[in-house]
């Protein structure tokens, strides 16, 4: 058996563009984390109510320690949830 009909029998892979992320929170016109601005952090909020890691927001390392704690001071000012029920 030759290699070119067992690589043909092979499928082919397919290559998708992985665009690079960007933090939301860094650059020109960016969005200032405030932890009375609840709409903004509800989005880094899962609906159980845990904080989305950065690797699948795209924050910065830097800014995601500041968007855990506005989280974590909304929630003990009662602005957000800790848990759904």
């Amino acid at each position: 058996m030759t290699e070119s009909s067992s690589a043909a029998r092979q499928p082919e892979r397919r290559h998708f563009f992985k665009r690079k992320k960007t933090c939301p929170f860094s650059g020109q016109n960016a969005i200032v984390i405030d932890y009375k601005d609840t709409k903004t952090l509800q989005k880094y909020v899962s609906e159980r109510g845990r904080i989305i890691p950065r690797r699948i927001t795209a924050v910065s390392a830097k800014r995601q320690r500041e968007l855990a704690n506005a989280i974590k001071r909304a929630r003990f000012l009662g602005l957000l949830p800790y848990t759904v029920k």
